[in-house]
C-alpha cells in the first residue's frame, strides 16, 4: 500500500511539473519567433486612403505580408517631406526596423542624413537619385505607361485640347508629361496638352478645381499626375474623359475614367526583402521597366473602343519587347529645337534631369 502511495505521489509530481512547462516552452517559442520576424517601416506621404500614390504603394506592401509572412510591418501616412521626415525616419530606426522604405521624393536628403546614423539598417528611397552602402533608389519607368494612356487621350479627345493636372515641377513630373504627350501626338498631331501645375502632391480640392479649370479652357479629356482622384471627379461631373494615375480610379469615377497608368510595388517589395534576408542585397538603383511590372494599365472603362485597346496593346509589346523606346529622336522641344536627333535615344541620365517639355506641350515650366 505504502509503495502504491508513493508511487501515485511520484505519478502527480511528473504530471504538474509537466503542465507547468508546457506554457513556458509555448512562450519561449512565440518570443523565438518574434525575434525571427523581421521589421520593415513604410512612410507616406499621403493617406492611405488617398485613392492614389500613397494608397498604391500600401496594396505593395500587403502585398509582402501576404508573400512573406514572417515579418512584421509599421506604416507612418502623411509624413511632410523635409525636418518632419528626418524625425519620423530616426524614431523608427530607433524602433528596431531593419528595413525602412521612404515613398516619396523630397524624403531624399532625410534619408541619407539618417542612414549615416543607422549603418546596420537598409534605406530605400522611392525616386530619389542620392545613394549611400544602405541606401538604394527605386523607380519604375512610368513614362512608358504615361506614352500608352497619351494614345487613348489621343484617340478620344474631339476638341484636340487634353488637360493636365501637374504636380511639382520636378524632372519626374515633366518626363510624364512628355511622354503622355508623344502618345497622344502619335495619333493625333493636332492635340495639345495644356499643363497646370498645384504645387501639390495631396489636395483633393486644389486638384479638383484645376482639373475644372482645364475643362473649362476647352479640354475634353483630362490626366494627372497628382494623388488624389480630384480631377477625374471633375470630369465626370462634367460629363467628359480622364486618365487615372498611381492605382486604378475607374472605381472613383466610372463614366470618366478611360484608363489610368498605375504602379505595381508588390514584387518589387518581395524581391527586396528576400534579398535582404537571404544576404545578397547591395545598394543599387532600380528602374524598372514595363516588362518587370512595376508600371502598368488599369483595366479600361467601357466607353474605351477595341480599336483603341488594340493599338494601346501593339505598342505595349513593343516596349516590352525592347522593339521601341519612347524618348526616341527625332525629338524637338516646344521651341522647334530638336534635343534628340533621328537614331538616337535619350540617356538615363538625361531623363532624370529633363527640364524641357516636347512640342505639343502648352504650358510652362516654373523656376
Amino acid at each position: 500500500m505504502f509503495a502504491l502511495v508513493l508511487t501515485l505521489m511520484f505519478t502527480f509530481a511528473l504530471v504538474g511539473c509537466g503542465g507547468g512547462e508546457k506554457p513556458q516552452a509555448q512562450d519561449q517559442q512565440k518570443d523565438a519567433a518574434n525575434e525571427e520576424k523581421l521589421k520593415v517601416a513604410f512612410i507616406y506621404v499621403g493617406p492611405v486612403g488617398d485613392g492614389g500614390y500613397s494608397y498604391a504603394h500600401d496594396l505593395g506592401r500587403q502585398y509582402l505580408e501576404k508573400e512573406i509572412p514572417n515579418l512584421e510591418t509599421t506604416i507612418i501616412e502623411s509624413v511632410p517631406e523635409g525636418a518632419d521626415s528626418e524625425r519620423v525616419l530616426t524614431e523608427l530606426a530607433e524602433r528596431g526596423n531593419k528595413v525602412i522604405f521612404a515613398t516619396s521624393f523630397g524624403y531624399m536628403d532625410s534619408v541619407i542624413k539618417v542612414a549615416q546614423k543607422y549603418p546596420d539598417i537598409k534605406f530605400l528611397h522611392c525616386s530619389g537619385y542620392k545613394t549611400a552602402e544602405n541606401v538604394g533608389t527605386y523607380f519604375g519607368r512610368m513614362y512608358q505607361s504615361r506614352y500608352l494612356t497619351g494614345i487613348v487621350a489621343g484617340k478620344t479627345t474631339e476638341s484636340n485640347v487634353i488637360g493636365y493636372v501637374a504636380a511639382f515641377p520636378i524632372p519626374e513630373v515633366i518626363r510624364g508629361i512628355n511622354a503622355f504627350t508623344m502618345g497622344v501626338r502619335s495619333v493625333n498631331p493636332d492635340a495639345k496638352v495644356k499643363v497646370v501645375w498645384t504645387n501639390t502632391w495631396y489636395d483633393p480640392a486644389a486638384e479638383k478645381e484645376a482639373g475644372k479649370s482645364l475643362l473649362e479652357a476647352g479640354a475634353d479629356v483630362v490626366a494627372q499626375h497628382q494623388d488624389t482622384p480630384g480631377p477625374m471627379q471633375a470630369a465626370e461631373e462634367k460629363g467628359k474623359f480622364g486618365i487615372g494615375y498611381n492605382s486604378d480610379m475607374g472605381k472613383m469615377a466610372p463614366k470618366a475614367v478611360l484608363t489610368s497608368a498605375v504602379w505595381n510595388w508588390g514584387p518589387y517589395y518581395v524581391d527586396t526583402i528576400k534579398a535582404i534576408q537571404d544576404g545578397t542585397w547591395k545598394s543599387n538603383e532600380y528602374w524598372g521597366p514595363m516588362s518587370d511590372n512595376v508600371v502598368g494599365l488599369a483595366p479600361y472603362g467601357p466607353m474605351v473602343s477595341e480599336d483603341i485597346k488594340q493599338l494601346v496593346e501593339t505598342k505595349k509589346q513593343e516596349l516590352i519587347e525592347g522593339k521601341f523606346d519612347v524618348f526616341n529622336g527625332p525629338v524637338k522641344d516646344q521651341t522647334g529645337k530638336e534635343r534628340i536627333a533621328a537614331g538616337q535615344t535619350m540617356s538615363d541620365a538625361d531623363m532624370l534631369s529633363i527640364d524641357w517639355f516636347v512640342e505639343g506641350v502648352d504650358g510652362t515650366i516654373p523656376k
